[in-house]
């Protein structure tokens, strides 16, 4: 059962966010968030939030469904950082001008689900030979 996660908003610029998000894409949900909370990135910040709130709601959901709750078999499914409305402001430059500052924002998202089960993944290491 999947969780997810929002943080609307968020005073970070979008292109600083995805950095931080491509670093937990993918890992279990325990270890993203060691990988946040030691990522010097400011950004790290909101991101990890955002995670755990994630893995909050999936606990809650499993609760609610009465089905067991383990931690360490979620995964991070999805992690993408959107845009949200810029906040425009001025800046006084040199000889009565003004210059444009734009103070970006973001909107993250997180989902986490359980880890897909290894029933069928059990692979042959070598393909049988034709003709023999």
């Amino acid at each position: 059962m999947e969780a997810k996660a929002q943080a609307r908003y968020v005073r970070v610029t979008p292109q600083k966010a995805r950095r931080v998000v491509d670093l937990i894409r993918g890992r279990h949900a325990s270890e993203a968030v060691a990988v946040l909370r030691f990522a010097p990135q400011a950004a790290s910040e909101p991101v990890l939030k955002v995670v755990e709130s994630a893995i909050a709601n999936a606990r809650v959901k499993a609760d609610r469904a009465s089905e067991a709750f383990d931690e360490r078999s979620l995964v991070v499914e999805a992690a993408y950082v959107d845009e949200g409305p810029t906040l425009k402001r001025f800046r006084p430059r040199a000889q009565g001008r003004a210059g444009r500052i734009l103070k970006r924002t973001s909107h993250i998202t997180v989902v986490v689900a359980p880890s897909p089960e290894r029933a069928g993944a059990q692979q042959q290491t070598s393909t049988p030979r034709r003709g023999q």
